[in-house]
């Protein structure tokens, strides 16, 4: 598998090559974790009762969980043994995409609407006990700068594979890239259920429709 950490992402002709790998087992079932049933959740907003600055997010998220599904695909593909052209162009798009898309998502989240969510939880109280100026919103930050990190962990050891003769620590490398890939996977669905249901939830409950459409205007302001 030819698969280029300095090149573009973009899927790259090249020469059919088929490897055999014989790993034992299978992809894990993504088991929904406890974040998905918070004690104290309060109950979702219907998507068509949200703002459109909201929604706009939430369809950015299902675009994202289409992308996670082909992914997860994917590594369920490498751990059945096949790794060829057709995986390493599917490797190639998920990260374009997530370079592409994901990053420049949070990075919006985290410029225009975590800042004002933070402030106002603090406001109300909406804390860590232990810390004031700690809530939710610095574990949604913690989970994308813990994403990147993930992705590029994993793209490197794809990458890497390819590269070194030494069966045996080939199939070490593989094991890494597959468990960061599958961590990654767990990480960004959690992520996207607790931005959809708990904080888009909060912020409609909390926030003026006038002040969602103000913050709506910075985002195109730029």
């Amino acid at each position: 598998m030819e698969f280029n950490p300095n090149a573009t992402m973009e899927p790259e002709p090249e020469p059919e090559v088929e490897v055999e790998i014989d790993m034992e087992g299978g992809v894990s079932p993504y088991a929904p974790p406890e974040a998905y049933d918070p004690p104290s959740k309060d109950e979702e907003i219907p998507y068509e009762d949200m703002h459109p600055f909201l929604q706009e997010f939430i369809d950015e998220h299902n675009a994202y969980s289409k992308e996670l599904n082909a992914f997860e695909a994917t590594v369920a593909m490498i751990e059945g043994g096949k790794v060829d052209k057709e995986i390493d162009e599917r490797l190639r798009q998920f990260f374009f995409f997530f370079d592409n898309k994901v990053v420049s998502h949070n990075q919006e989240e985290e410029k225009y609407l975590f800042p004002k969510i933070s402030k106002k939880m603090k406001a109300d109280g909406e804390h860590s006990k232990a810390d004031d100026n700690y809530t939710v919103i610095d574990v949604l930050e913690d989970d994308h700068i813990k994403s990147i990190q993930l992705a590029g962990v994993a793209f490197n050891m794809f990458a890497l594979f390819s590269r070194i003769p030494d069966e045996r620590s080939r199939f070490i490398i593989l094991d890494i890239a597959l468990n960061q890939a599958k961590e990654l996977l767990e990480l960004l669905r959690v992520h996207i259920y607790r931005e959809d249901t708990i904080i888009f939830t909060y912020a409609q409950r909390n926030f003026t429709n006038e002040e969602l459409t103000e913050i709506q205007e910075e985002t195109k302001g730029e």
